[in-house]
């Protein structure tokens, strides 16, 4: 199979997500699939084995869930990828859509209960955020509404308590946890301070139980703390190994599943409440994307590799769902690169060309986010670069997930030149290592990503030889402006403040202010109906370096933040390819880069 075959294989491929069940009727379930073209939502019946696609929208779907009795799947609709919408529900078996009586806004969570009620989170412009009760038939009811960014966690099994991650203290990065009552009434709240989050994830499975499991940082890391909101009782679970942890609840509520994530991969654990055992759960090396235990006590997670595409295994060592086509190529496995850097030891991963020798044309791909992380799962984007012959460098700078709080917080005002200051160290080291060709260096990434590509190709003009910016920020002033409520809360977090509290510092870590230093061809990739990174910010960029007849091409979509159709997004990786081929020289001379087809 030649290299164009190979990588569109890859994104062609259909995928499956983690199928998730009805509490109180297992065997039915719901999943996203991408293997209609699109990522839609499917409902499974696991007693008939039975699978039916439950949305189909010319964008695609990235929201949906099922209710703890099995009876209604519920899923998100918004407007062209523009996170904009309102909700939807059908019955598992199939019939009309249902939509929910409440004012459109951006979501911010959903949970359901056994009683037919739902907790429905909201953001709006102007409008601050709400949590309000859906009883379909009934008026919806807002129970809690706040100017500062609050989502919906989770809600018990019967309904009773609500739990909510809040930053009413301004400070959505480190959120407080509070639970209330259907009828708005406080039953409980924690807050640990400044620096440091409460995160809920769920209350216990078990009827009339109302302990609530959650993660906080009071040790320098996310761990689990199970607690009643009513007696106020805390149960602090310390775990001995380093990673990022989340967990989840056994089917009886007396044991955790434990996933952590430490140095790019994920290990499993299975955490006894009343003996305060901890066990491993033996699983490939890899990264597990998702986890969840079944009421027979196995697991079912979806797994992954650098080198080994996605499935979906069970610990009783089953394949647990088919994609139902044919399968992805393999790539190559990642390594571990580990360099000194400005604030400390800095974890990169790189994946290199099967044929040939150092120094490669390298792609610096950097993650979006920026609390997320790069890891050793199977990316597509990252084997077809190593396909066309390129290394792949992915850096987990400052501000990523996985290395503990005071790693992910090191990341705080000076946003942006943070990030790059550990980019350039990996950088150096690459070259310094013979891996890197120092004439043949592309910057490229999404989201956060895409940001950090505008302003490293304007901070180091000199260092890059092409850009490749995918939905960027481009103007924080800008962006603050259109972006949803949560974001600007995100935004007044990670910069100390609003734009008219911080203006020289949002000026300062912005790429527009650095434009006309910008030497490298760049391609800029952008969603005509983007909220997170709007398109406004991105054409004011672009009229910048089109007024100064710079290099650059731009590529808009009709789509949000991204596309969950797989046409486009393997056209957004061929205009990729097709702009570096155009602009890499080979070997350091001059003329086409050189992109090896197998």
């Amino acid at each position: 199979m030649k290299a164009e075959e190979r990588w569109q294989a890859r994104f062609r491929a259909p995928r499956v997500t983690l199928p998730v069940w009805a509490r109180q009727a297992p065997a039915r379930s719901v999943y996203r699939s991408n293997a209609s073209g699109a990522w839609e939502i499917y409902a499974w019946d696991r007693s008939d084995g039975s699978v039916r696609q439950v949305t189909s929208r010319p964008k695609g779907t990235a929201h949906g869930t099922i209710d703890p009795t099995g009876q209604w799947i519920w899923w998100f609709a918004d407007t062209d990828g523009d996170e904009w919408g309102g909700w939807m529900r059908q019955p598992f078996g199939g019939g009309p859509d249902e939509p929910i009586d409440l004012e459109p806004g951006h979501p911010a969570g959903i949970a359901l209960s056994a009683t037919g009620d739902a907790v429905i989170g909201m953001a709006r412009p102007g409008k601050g955020f709400t949590v309000s009760v859906v009883r379909p038939g009934s008026p919806a009811k807002v129970i809690y509404e706040h100017a500062e960014a609050a989502s919906v966690c989770s809600m018990s099994l019967d309904g009773s308590l609500v739990a909510i991650n809040h930053s009413e203290h301004g400070d959505s990065r480190h959120p407080a946890l509070r639970v209330i009552r259907q009828c708005g009434q406080v039953v409980g709240e924690l807050h640990d301070g400044p620096g440091k989050g409460i995160v809920g994830l769920g209350f216990s499975p078990v009827a009339g139980d109302r302990r609530l499991l959650a993660l906080h940082e009071r040790r320098g890391r996310r761990e689990p703390l199970v607690w009643d909101p009513v007696s106020d009782d805390q149960r602090e679970i310390w775990l001995p190994d380093p990673g990022e942890i989340t967990a989840d609840w056994y089917d009886d509520g007396r044991s955790l599943l434990v996933v952590r994530a430490n140095r790019a991969r994920t290990h499993l654990h299975r955490y006894d409440l009343p003996g305060g055992v901890l066990t491993a759960i033996e699983t490939k090396h890899g990264v597990i994307e998702a986890a969840a235990p079944r009421p027979d006590g196995s697991v079912e997670y979806s797994w992954s590799s650098g080198s080994h595409p996605p499935v979906i295994r069970s610990t009783n060592g089953q394949v647990v769902l088919g994609h139902g086509g044919p399968s992805s190529p393999p790539s190559v496995p990642v390594e571990d690169v580990d360099v000194d850097g400005p604030g400390g030891r800095i974890h990169a991963l790189v994946s290199r060309p099967e044929r040939g020798a150092g120094p490669y044309p390298t792609v610096f791909l950097l993650h979006g986010g920026p609390t997320s992380q790069d890891d050793d799962s199977f990316v597509p984007q990252v084997a077809a670069w190593v396909d066309h012959g390129f290394a792949v460098v992915r850096v987990n700078y400052r501000g990523s997930t996985g290395y503990g709080s005071a790693w992910r917080d090191a990341l705080a005002g000076e946003v942006g030149h943070i990030e790059l200051a550990d980019v350039t160290a990996v950088r150096e080291a690459m070259i310094a290592r013979g891996l890197a060709d120092p004439e043949r260096l592309v910057l490229a990434g999404s989201s956060w990503g895409g940001y950090l590509t505008l302003l490293g190709l304007g901070t180091q003009p000199t260092v890059w030889s092409a850009g490749l910016a995918t939905v960027p920020i481009a103007d924080h002033l800008a962006t603050y402006e259109d972006e949803p409520e949560s974001l600007r809360a995100y935004h007044r977090a990670l910069l100390g403040g609003s734009p008219a509290e911080q203006p020289e510092r949002y000026a300062n870590c912005s790429p527009i202010t650095y434009v006309d230093g910008v030497e490298a061809p760049v391609l800029i990739l952008a969603g005509e109906n983007d909220p997170r990174c709007p398109i406004r910010q991105i054409e004011g960029y672009v009229s910048r370096l089109a007024g100064r007849g710079h290099t650059h091409e731009v590529y808009r979509y009709d789509a949000g933040h991204g596309s969950l159709v797989v046409s486009e997004r393997i056209a957004q990786m061929a205009a990729q390819l097709d702009f570096v081929r155009r602009h890499i020289k080979p070997d350091g001379a001059g003329g086409a880069a050189h992109l090896h087809h197998d």
